[in-house]
């Protein structure tokens, strides 16, 4: 309320000069708003619900004592609040017919009270108290020559007291300052509509806005100017073959934050045209030449030009600016805050959401006042102008899934617009003002026009349509709600469609519409969201607002049987496929995914899965794949026997079926228990023969990343050897997108584990393909490459080819990859190929800084990373030269510092890295010196034996000198070392007696020089 209710009197008070206000259709419309916000005041700000005015707002009431219940005190004619203020004073009393109230909270009851009466009360309460705000804040808070207290010296004024009160004040009366806007906002589209444009009030106008423009940060603008100093009698700027099309001046305005922007002032409004000033470009005067020619009759009545009829300037402005819009010149780039600015075509411009992105395609039909007034609010800060209707839109989102869609893009103008566009305009008026019956009418005829066409769905948009097809969805008209949900599923295949719907609540409308007995309805709603939400921000609203439980409800149905549906059954089939649609697209979210879990929609899947309705498996197996990245998914879809199913549908002749049941099956088979499934159910040869189908590359990445994922299991790897997979795969290797060659590679290294599949690729040709392959950029594709051909380098011949190929050189480049995992994987790589290359130390050396650079990756972070390093480093040592050379790079210290380390499989490459590198010189007492001895010995606890041999063998090299054997005994190696000399594995029985042997001796030496 506040200086909103003073200035709604001022625009809607009768001429007369009583005060009285005229119940007219907007006036109508700014009280049911200011009753909306004081009815849920208290809801929705309790503390300052209970603020006590300074002064009560009196009005003559029309209510009656029973109207008052708890809470209340009636003694005969008076009825008091039992709530108080500090000095025990009533915050409501009624005495006779006048009303007083003290607070938003008594405020808020009277309004729940009133029931049929809120209108006439707001009118009274409004009427009465022409600046409430001065009676609940005080006179300091009231408005000065029609305008609000500054904001800034409010907020001045908070800082200087310092006190809870005013503080309290200041939030109020922000609260109020919003509401203002609103109806400012709703007022002007109304008004705006009947309002003309002269010379003289664009020059005022324009006046007004240069004197808050200029330098510096407190000025709105950094100029504005006219595009022509001469004035015409008439106090029109624009060239008189302009202005017979009502144009009055043109203007360039410089914002601070973003390039000029170019202005038509006109007797239709104020127009933002699409490029950045074209009237001082040559293209423009050249445009003039095909304007046309003012008529020799209106060539004499320049002082009556702006009195064009509306209808007429529109046309030409729109013809005018369509031409304009044809001749090749720089476009505008509107910073966000004017991009807020431009909202919908024809209608005055609307206060909108923070970071809500808005076409600027047309014109903008906007007063000078509006212009102002919105630029104004764009500066404001947002935590300053956030009110109830954004708390949606501003509240982070928790979920960690990627969106799909990019954020709405600016687009560019549309040089002609077809005739839809103007039908679907005219189209619009019906449906804004017609009865149930003319508004079904209006939709039907809607339906008639290309909804699959962007213009047409853009247009439905800019032209308001889209309001008014929500707030439909809210009546109780299901005829209207149907019609509304055919247009709206259409439309919304639209990304810009989806976020304007979500942007003005069509999501939570549609949530509650699942809960309707009629079906048809159900099914639309449904459908509209499965649409709608294919964006994060979507998925989270359908969530909060009851949606995932609603939607696994329509699951369930009696329909799924294997006879033909009879029209009953064949309706509920179709619910159950749009709540899987609808499913699907929510279950890209991982909070939705536990929603559909805990609301039961896991067996109700598994139930349709096992159906013999074609139409819905798509989405009910588009669901299951898309919530398979779960661990508690795979394991429900294994033990509710859904892999047999998804086997199945693999020989559909369906291909986005195949997709979805291949992608699913690509995430499943992470477990192995799911991998022996899927080949006990024979899903391994569809999987083949799917490779042959080259040309559906979506069809082809599920297919190829589900045989990567089931060739991790040695059993899956024969089968394929079987169907020939592996000369399939090779022959996949050239023009395919990256997301195919990661799976296929990824295949290739799972199948390369059987030695006769490594001489397949070579035959094959793979290998040079491969090579090739480690020149990419894509991480991914990196990881699976290096694995690939580190395996094909444990074959001898396919190590030729990859050294004439310089393919190591390759590998040991990946070294230097931001990416820990290529590291792991190249570093990996690498060790087959030192071991199987002919003159491999002399290959090693070759690479300049090669060595260095192995040494320095002991001092990653990353185990993985550690452990293949160690593993190169053990490779590498075999060369005395080259272990000398990392010796000098103090490879020594670096192995020592990881030694305190319990993950096994770094204890293993770090044992067998320590022993090769004993081998040079003084580094057996290096080790000792760093303390590496001690960390070593406790391997040996290890129930890895792997760790065991590598250990024992490490320390029967460090027990070359004395000292290490001395730390040795101390740390109780003997005991754990003849435990092992009894081993089946004979290099470790060997490495533990030998290192036993040393210390044995190491003690008899010590005996015999003691004694003698």
């Amino acid at each position: 309320m506040g200086a909103a209710l003073a200035r709604a009197a001022q625009w809607t008070a009768a001429g007369s000069g009583t005060g009285t206000l005229e119940i007219t259709p907007l006036n109508e419309s700014l009280l049911n708003q200011i009753i909306k916000f004081a009815e849920d005041f208290s809801s929705r700000h309790p503390q300052e619900a209970a603020f006590v005015f300074r002064e009560p707002l009196e009005w003559k009431t029309r209510l009656g004592r029973s109207g008052f219940g708890e809470g209340y005190e009636i003694d005969g004619a008076t009825v008091q609040s039992e709530a108080k203020d500090k000095d025990g004073q009533p915050l409501l009393l009624l005495m006779a017919s006048t009303l007083r109230v003290r607070s938003f909270d008594q405020l808020s009851r009277i309004l729940q009270t009133a029931t049929e009466k809120k209108l006439k009360e707001a009118q009274a309460c409004l009427e009465a108290n022409r600046d409430p705000i001065v009676k609940i804040l005080g006179p300091e808070y009231g408005t000065v020559e029609g305008e609000d207290m500054s904001m800034l010296h409010l907020l001045d004024k908070v800082k200087k007291d310092d006190d809870p009160e005013t503080e309290m004040k200041m939030k109020i009366n922000l609260l109020l300052h919003q509401l203002d806007l609103q109806l400012l906002n709703s007022a002007l589209k109304h008004i705006s509509q009947d309002v003309r444009l002269s010379p003289a009030a664009v020059n005022n106008e324009v006046n007004l806005l240069k004197n808050v423009s200029g330098k510096g940060e407190d000025t709105v603008l950094e100029s504005l100017e006219y595009t022509s100093d001469y004035t015409f009698s008439n106090g029109c700027r624009a060239p008189p073959w302009r202005q017979v099309h009502g144009e009055i001046c043109y203007l360039v305005i410089k914002p601070h934050d973003t390039d000029p922007l170019s202005v038509t002032c006109s007797t239709a409004g104020v127009f933002l045209n699409g490029e950045y000033n074209f009237f001082n470009e040559p293209a423009y005067q050249k445009n003039y030449q095909h304007m046309e020619v003012v008529d020799a009759k209106v060539s004499g009545q320049s002082q009556n030009l702006y009195d064009v009829t509306e209808k007429d300037v529109c046309e030409k402005v729109k013809s005018s600016a369509a031409r304009r819009r044809s001749v090749d010149r720089k476009k505008m780039e509107p910073s966000i805050n004017f991009r807020l600015l431009c909202n919908n075509f024809g209608d005055v411009m609307s206060f909108p959401q923070q970071g809500k992105e808005i076409s600027c395609n047309h014109l903008q039909y906007w007063s000078p006042r509006t212009v102002i007034l919105s630029y104004f609010w764009c500066k404001m800060p947002f935590n300053a102008r956030q009110s109830s209707q954004f708390e949606d839109v501003s509240e982070s989102s928790s979920d960690t899934e990627e969106d799909e869609e990019q954020p709405v893009r600016h687009q560019e103008g549309i040089t002609d617009l077809p005739s839809e566009y103007w039908g679907i305009q005219k189209l619009a008026k019906y449906l804004k003002r017609a009865n149930p019956t003319a508004t079904v009418i209006a939709l039907c005829s809607m339906r008639d026009f290309n909804l699959a066409q962007e213009t047409c769905q853009l247009a439905i948009r800019d032209v308001g349509c889209l309001e008014v097809l929500i707030n439909l969805l809210d009546t109780e008209e299901i005829k209207c709600q149907i019609g509304s949900l055919k247009i709206l599923k259409e439309i919304s295949q639209n990304t810009q469609i989806r976020h304007a719907i979500a942007d003005l609540g069509g999501l939570q409308i549609m949530v509650k519409i699942l809960d309707s007995p009629d079906k048809d309805l159900k099914c639309l709603a449904a459908e509209t969201i499965a649409n709608v939400a294919r964006f994060k921000g979507a998925r989270r609203t359908v969530r909060q607002h009851g949606g995932i439980k609603k939607l696994v409800g329509l699951l369930e149905s009696i329909s799924v049987g294997s006879t033909g549906p009879t029209l009953h059954q064949a309706k509920d089939t179709e619910i159950a496929r749009c709540g899987a649609l609808a499913l699907w697209s929510c279950s890209k979210s991982t909070k939705n995914k536990e929603a559909i879990r805990k609301a039961g929609g896991i067996p109700l899947l598994a139930r349709w899965l096992r159906c013999s309705h074609m139409n819905i498996l798509t989405p009910v197996v588009g669901t299951l794949q898309e919530c398979a990245s779960e661990p508690s998914y795979r394991l429900a879809i294994r033990t509710e026997g859904m892999i047999e199913n998804l086997v199945k549908y693999l020989s559909s002749e369906d291909e986005e079926l195949q997709m979805h049941c291949a992608s699913a099956i690509f995430k499943c088979a992470e477990d192995k228990e799911t991998r022996d499934l899927i080949r006990q159910y024979g899903g391994l040869q569809p999987l083949s023969v799917l490779l042959g189908n080259s040309e559906n590359k979506q069809l082809l990445s599920a297919v190829t990343g589900a045989i990567w994922k089931c060739a991790i299991s040695g059993e899956n790897v024969s089968k394929f050897r079987e169907y020939k997979a592996v000369e399939a795969l090779v022959g996949l290797l050239t023009d395919q997108p990256e997301e195919v060659l990661v799976n296929i590679v990824g295949a290739l290294g799972e199948c390369c584990q059987e030695p006769v599949n490594r001489t397949i690729i070579r035959k094959c040709d793979g290998i040079p393909l491969l090579v090739k392959l480690l020149t990419g950029t894509d991480q991914a594709l990196l990881v699976n490459v290096t694995k690939a051909v580190g395996a094909c380098a444990t074959e001898p011949e396919n190590m030729m080819i990859i050294d004439r190929l310089d393919g190591v050189r390759l590998l040991w480049s990946l070294l230097k990859n931001p990416n820990p995992d290529v590291q792991a994987s190249a570093a990996w790589a690498i060790c087959p190929c030192i071991k199987n290359a002919k003159d491999s130390g002399e290959m090693v050396r070759s690479f300049v800084g090669g060595l260095e650079l192995v040494v320095n990756l002991l001092k990653s972070k990353n185990k993985e990373v550690l452990a293949s390093v160690c593993a190169a480093i053990t490779n590498i040592a075999k060369d005395e030269e080259n272990l000398a050379v990392i010796t000098d790079h103090g490879v020594v210290p670096l192995l020592s510092k990881l030694a305190n380390t319990s993950n096994d499989k770094l204890r293993r490459h770090l044992a067998e890295a320590v022993s090769h590198c004993c081998l040079w010189g003084s580094n057996r007492v290096a080790f000792g010196e760093t303390k590496a001895v001690a960390p070593l010995v406790r391997y040996l606890k290890s129930n890895d034996p792997s760790v065991h041999r590598a250990t024992a063998q490490a320390l029967y090299q460090l027990s070359e000198d004395p000292n290490n054997c001395i730390t040795m005994h101390e740390n109780g190696a003997v005991k754990l070392l003849l435990a092992m000399v009894g081993s089946t594995d004979e290099t470790l029985q060997e490495a533990a007696a030998g290192c036993i042997a040393n210390i044995r001796r190491l003690a008899l030496a010590a005996e015999k020089a003691k004694y003698g």
